[in-house]
């Protein structure tokens, strides 16, 4: 007889404390590679979320005030459990969302890295200083954290994007967050959470919910959050960012991206197709750095399509959570109509199918939601396949005569979030380097994805707002900066009768 799952009906953290929601509505949780549902999150009601937003406030005050060691501290215990319990989290985020073990337990790695560039804030939170900007006057500035920020994070990395990117930076530098987690795959979000409050962190200073676009519209109007931090579509985060900036709030969001790599003649070109491979079908392709897109010189598109095909029909693709799968499936019934819909799209517009992924099964597991590698050749200008972002394991081919051409065609997207270029040429990559709009870019690297202590720096229609995920630029956009000038007077000066309009802040005089 077949087991039955028992579905967990999952809470809302506030005030650090784990609170069952008084809605009536309740979102499904699946495990993407059988299709069960094994939890429901609450739909959390607009008093949940308010409620959420003011113990954060009410955190704050007491957590901006703690020296800056005692926070980092609270980081050092939190990267000693995230170690402890790495297994425990890669399995969570592999059944939830569908990734397999490897791409899953990159995930923690990477909040853990977060956790590493976070505890260096004592260093990068520091202020300037400057002795005798006028006569008898010093001025030193800081850097403060701001208040409360709202968290609004996707499906695709539902661990390394809200406790990786987000919060780290946010909590270190002094500030206290709600996060939205996604619907769909909340559960190793709240693991987290768990474990950073058993590292100690203060009641408050962290809350989760999980709730609809309407509850989390008052993250970006409520008075008492200073700043949201998303990652999503593009439509969405361009209503984010106004409607949070329209409110006075700063605003990073994160957004869409067609990333495009260029494949030069002189390239290596099995190599090349063996790490384009991993960039546009690792993690199913549910991820802004993917690789969905090729532009290849003509003269060597039919060698290279070669081994993208033979290195396409040699990946593993079954449970996400078993150790051998290289693609797992996408997140759920309904992202797995979309990318088919979308192939059915490119098939209509007239790109060449030569793979197609749409009616993949895996024996033992016909309920997943899995689609298949899948590659398109001769996409042109004209196709929306070749345009707009699939979020799936699909790859268009598009020809081209030579560097200039290929360079015009990257650079005719809307989006700039990642590109690279795969030659021996250095003229041609510092050339591509130079001219490519995208703000991550890689020279023979497919995913150029920096590391933590630079940020994650997308452009045009990829990113809205000015301060990006990480680097310095992280530590900006949850600080603001305060200038303190000050003068001590001798005895003398403490006679002085007159004091000048520009007391302190002019030196020249005629």
């Amino acid at each position: 007889m077949a087991t039955v799952t028992e579905v967990k009906t999952l809470k809302y953290c506030v005030n650090g404390e784990w609170v069952k929601s008084k809605t009536d509505k309740y979102m499904p949780v699946t495990d993407s590679s059988t299709g069960e549902v094994f939890a429901e999150t609450p739909c959390c009601t607009a008093d949940e979320v308010e409620e959420a937003i003011e113990n954060a406030h009410w955190a704050f005050e007491s957590w901006s005030r703690l020296p800056i060691q005692k926070r980092t501290q609270v980081i050092f215990r939190w990267k000693r459990l995230l170690e402890e319990n790495a297994e425990e989290l890669t399995h969570m985020v592999s059944r939830e969302l569908g990734k397999n073990l490897d791409e899953a337990r990159g995930e923690i790695i990477k909040i853990i890295e977060g956790c590493e560039v976070a505890v260096s804030a004592p260093m990068t939170m520091k202020g300037e200083s400057l002795m005798n900007v006028s006569t008898g006057h010093d001025t030193v500035s800081y850097r403060e954290p701001l208040g409360v920020f709202a968290g609004i994070a996707p499906f695709n990395f539902p661990a390394m994007i809200p406790f990786g990117w987000m919060l780290p930076l946010c909590i270190v530098t002094g500030n206290a967050f709600v996060l939205k987690a996604a619907s769909m795959v909340p559960t190793s979000g709240m693991r987290l959470l768990e474990l950073l409050y058993e590292a100690g962190l203060p009641n408050g200073v962290v809350n989760l919910v999980t709730c609809s676009r309407n509850e989390a519209e008052i993250m970006m109007t409520h008075p008492l959050v200073r700043g949201v931090t998303f990652v999503g579509s593009t439509k969405v985060g361009l209503h984010v960012y106004s409607l949070a900036a329209a409110h006075g709030k700063r605003v990073q969001a994160q957004t869409e991206a067609k990333n495009h790599g260029l494949v030069l003649a002189d390239a290596s070109l099995e190599r090349a197709a063996a790490g384009i491979i991993n960039s546009t079908f690792g993690c199913a392709g549910m991820r802004c750095m993917a690789l969905p897109v090729c532009v290849v010189e003509n003269k060597v598109a039919d060698e290279f399509i070669g081994y993208m095909k033979k290195f396409a029909q040699r990946r593993v693709v079954g449970c996400s959570y078993d150790p051998k799968t290289e693609l797992g499936p996408v997140v759920s019934a309904e992202h797995q109509a979309f990318v088919k819909g979308w192939i059915d799209k490119g098939v209509e517009e007239g790109a060449d199918l030569i793979l197609d992924g749409r009616d993949l099964v895996v024996p033992g597991y016909e309920n997943g939601f899995f689609v298949g590698p899948t590659i398109f050749d001769n996409v042109t200008e004209d196709m929306s396949v070749g345009r707009e972002e699939i979020f799936g394991p699909v790859l268009c081919i598009k020809r081209v005569e030579d560097f200039e051409e290929g360079i015009t065609l990257m650079n005719n997207s809307r989006f700039a979030n990642g590109s690279c270029i795969f030659t021996e040429s250095g003229y041609y990559s510092r050339e591509f380097a130079r001219r490519t709009h995208a703000g991550m870019v890689g020279v023979n690297v497919g995913i150029p994805v920096p590391v933590s202590f630079f940020p994650f720096a997308g452009h045009k229609q990829s990113f809205f707002g000015e301060s990006h995920v990480f680097g310095l630029d992280g530590i900006r956009f949850f600080t603001e900066t305060k200038c303190v000038t000050s003068r001590w007077f001798t005895e003398a000066e403490k006679k002085e009768k007159k004091v000048g309009t520009w007391e302190g802040t002019v030196n020249k005089q005629w």
